[in-house]
């Protein structure tokens, strides 16, 4: 390559190992685009850079490795910015390239011009533009450390058009994030163990994407050792394997009373790769009443915690975990505890006939879905109350096999699932979307098609925006205002996208329809219709075929 600005961007990248980079391309940044058009990276073109900013989300979640999205200035920054706040408050590595205007004409209200670090100073780790050529290699490496390193999160690069077609300095060698070898002070290993022995009601609290098979396996050897019950974070639920004694489920919104028993009473939380969150701890009103609290997390600062810290490990989880050696076996009181919280998990994710109205549904739907899908699919999802039964009926064995946003961002399933279907070509992948949710990213499914993937979306129709009215009916009951929505035939939306398509009005016919949809070789779409969610109260409006007032 010349050595042009846009070409030490694309072999900064290269040398990292980028496998691909997600955008909606724009002028202000064709010389990366250009850059790009020889190298062995691969340029995944989204229909909206909300939708690209979620798929580099995505395979961040999927890798552990930072995610790449491009965009353009302006509207097209705007249209990314879900995506660079669901990478800042769920802790997920993401490098964001913003074409800008000329330097030339900034400060002079240009067109599409706008404050790349007053928009995102706030939601990103770090915020450059790289408006020095000589600089453009270092600042570039620069941004893939900070965004792997510490508290993972996003960094946005800002691109000035005619910068990219400067001359730039040689390529520096890339600076990979290789974690340091972390050695822990014998002392504060040994405090933190004794506190956990002498502990009666010690829990784990796990989240995070440091997780991998390794040290989900060593997790579960020291809880199920000594009877310690194991809760995840707000949809960090996939870190710990579900058919372990010791998981007792997610705590956060939808959660069991076995977790909520677990987190709520213990007097010695330990927390690996998260921390006493807002979401979780019920607004901060659920625990923290514990006798100890030991942190063991990447970031050092511990955003977003509120209450005490006995014992600060600043480390990985994995890591710190291999050095708990020699815990005593479990205590009678512990397996008593344990097996309690246990079976009410079970009671509460196992599906029983005998349940009606939404239980009866989910149970159904996610029944079928837990009793059919291989224990490596992958679960893709946004936002809405369809997501409490994935939570809830669908048992995770492995990690990074659910993708959903902690922040609750709507439309991450469907662009989700396009990243997932590329990062593991081999896997089954399922996107949940609610008919809110599906229309804020469904035109998705173009990009599924032109990239070959292979995903099943289950689209769930209640004809409303179901989370938002069940608030309403909390705060005022019987007055649902502004929460239904008129949708388009999805069978025949997902037809004319080239998927197959199954309209299912009896839940029966799901499990048949799932069943075919994956011995299927194209992707299907699952049009799920369930009861709508009550509309308000008849009020003048047009009508559109009589051109006539109706009441």
């Amino acid at each position: 390559m010349s050595d042009l600005v846009s070409n030490t961007i694309v072999t900064q990248l290269e040398l990292r190992e980028v496998p691909r980079v997600y955008q909606v391309p724009g002028e202000s940044f064709l010389g990366l685009l250009d850059a790009l058009h020889d190298s062995h990276i691969e340029l995944v073109t989204a229909r909206h850079e909300g939708g690209a900013g979620f798929m580099a989300v995505a395979e961040a979640r999927l890798t552990g490795r930072a995610g790449v999205v491009a965009v353009t200035r302006g509207p097209g920054a705007a249209n990314a910015s879900i995506a660079i706040h669901t990478a800042y408050q769920d802790c997920t590595p993401l490098v964001v390239f913003v074409g800008l205007i000329s330097t030339h004409v900034r400060d002079l209200e240009s067109f599409q011009e706008f404050d790349l670090k007053a928009w995102f100073g706030s939601t990103a780790k770090a915020v450059f533009i790289l408006d020095t050529p000589e600089t453009a290699a270092e600042r570039v490496a620069r941004a893939f450390e900070i965004a792997e390193s510490g508290r993972p999160g996003p960094v946005v690069v800002g691109l000035p058009e005619e910068v990219l077609v400067e001359r730039a300095a040689g390529v520096l060698p890339v600076r990979q994030t290789e974690r340091p070898a972390v050695i822990f002070a014998p002392e504060s290993v040994s405090a933190a163990i004794e506190a956990i022995d002498a502990a009666e009601r010690p829990v784990f609290v796990v989240g995070g994407d440091a997780w991998n098979s390794d040290s989900a396996a060593v997790l579960r050897r020291i809880a199920e050792h000594a009877a310690i019950p194991v809760v995840s974070d707000f949809r960090s639920h996939d870190a710990f394997p579900h058919d372990s004694a010791a998981w007792v489920g997610s705590l956060g919104f939808g959660r069991n009373e076995g977790a909520s028993e677990a987190y709520g009473a213990a007097d010695l939380v330990c927390y690996l790769g998260t921390v006493r969150r807002d979401v979780l701890s019920d607004e901060y009103t659920l625990g923290g009443g514990e006798d100890c609290t030991i942190v063991v997390s990447a970031d050092a600062d511990l955003l977003g915690h509120e209450g005490q810290v006995s014992v600060q490990f600043v480390a990985d989880p994995g890591d710190w975990l291999t050095s708990l050696t020699e815990l005593r076996a479990a205590t009678p009181a512990r397996l008593e505890r344990l097996h309690r919280t246990r079976q009410a998990y079970l009671d509460w994710s196992t599906p029983a006939a005998e349940r009606s109205g939404e239980d009866a549904w989910r149970g159904s739907v996610f029944g079928e879905l837990q009793r059919q899908l291989p224990n490596d699919a992958i679960i893709a999802v946004g936002a809405g109350n369809y997501v409490i039964g994935a939570l809830r009926y669908l048992h995770h064995q492995q990690p990074r096999t659910f993708i959903g946003p902690r922040n609750g961002a709507m439309g991450m399933g469907v662009p989700a699932a396009v990243a997932a279907s590329l990062v593991h070509p081999d896997r089954t992948v399922v996107a949940l979307a609610g008919d809110g949710c599906f229309g804020m990213n469904g035109q998705e499914l173009a990009t599924l098609q032109a990239t070959n993937g292979r995903a099943i979306v289950i689209v769930i129709d209640n004809a409303g925006f179901g989370t938002i009215h069940s608030h309403q009916e909390r705060h005022f009951p019987g007055r649902p205002s502004g929460t239904s929505l008129t949708n388009p035939d999805y069978a025949m939306l997902a037809r004319a996208h080239g998927l197959e398509a199954h309209d299912i009005s009896d839940i029966a016919d799901f499990g048949p329809a799932l069943e075919s949809a994956l011995a299927a070789e194209r992707s299907t779409l699952l049009w799920v219709r369930i009861d709508p969610v009550p509309t308000a109260p008849a009020s003048p409006a047009l009508d559109a075929q009589t051109s006539e007032v109706t009441v």
